[in-house]
């Protein structure tokens, strides 16, 4: 059962100027998010997408900016490059998350959705 859907979906030539500074990386990335997005070419398209898929995925879980750190969520990619989200701290324990990345040259987006874990009776 579907308890939460987020969207989100930014301007890549905003991500251009903030990923030049590091205190926005740390703030908004994790450790193993910046190594993922040192190794990208297109790293603020990557950087946009994982930032929209970390807004998503508070509205779906009906939270803001003010109850949870950025990175308390975590966009980690698959070996096939397909993207999936961990969550720490206070947002830990949520269960069944999907999320979808997309971006064109201009716009990045993404789409978090979150089901309630069925349980066998």
């Amino acid at each position: 059962m579907i308890i939460g859907v987020g969207i989100d979906s930014l301007r890549i030539a905003r991500m251009e100027n903030a990923i030049k500074r590091e205190a926005f990386l740390k703030r908004v990335f994790t450790e193993r998010e910046r190594r993922y997005l040192d190794g990208k070419k297109l790293a603020a398209q990557s950087a946009a997408g994982m930032f929209c898929a970390k807004e998503a995925v508070l509205k779906a879980l009906s939270l803001g900016i003010i109850d949870a750190r950025l990175t308390d969520i975590e966009i980690l990619h698959k070996e096939s490059g397909a993207p999936y989200a961990v969550l720490h701290g206070p947002l830990e324990g949520k269960t069944a998350l999907h999320i979808s990345i997309t971006h064109t040259e201009d716009t990045a987006s993404a789409i978090a959705i979150l089901e309630r874990e069925e349980r066998p009776e």
